[in-house]
């Protein structure tokens, strides 16, 4: 009977030693898979954000660009370029706020709140002296 019962405990502990280590191997493989996906996702994110980077550059001086090169001035945040039609002809015409976007990509928030602005006409030339 004593020796029945030790059995018994030691299967038990046996399958319970069994499961744990089942356990981790399983857990540890979907650790893994999120862990792969996770940096595929942060890869394609990354290349996403170079590739615009590399848009924004390059767009002044691309077939169907309908401003002088030489009129704008790279800002980079929260707008790309401002450009001053007209300036390398010294007969500044119009002022436009240009964001470069490539792919699918639109507008973050602060983009739409800046464009909003300026479309609202809360724009304002303002002078500092020192």
């Amino acid at each position: 009977m004593v020796l029945s019962n030790i059995i018994v405990f030691i299967l038990l502990i046996g399958v319970f030693v069994l499961g744990y280590f089942i356990g981790k191997i399983v857990s540890r493989r979907k650790i893994d898979s999120l862990i792969k996906d996770e940096r595929k996702d942060a890869i394609n994110r990354s290349r996403s954000s170079l590739s615009g980077k590399l848009w924004e550059n390059v767009a002044p001086f691309l077939p169907g660009f309908k401003y002088n090169p030489n009129d704008l001035r790279f800002i980079g945040a929260p707008i790309d370029y401002i450009v001053f039609d007209g300036m390398s002809e010294k007969d500044i015409k119009k002022i436009v706020f240009l964001e470069v976007k490539s792919g699918k990509s639109s507008l973050n928030e602060q983009e739409k709140k800046l464009k909003d602005a300026i479309q609202s006409g809360k724009v304002e030339w303002d002078e500092f002296r020192a």
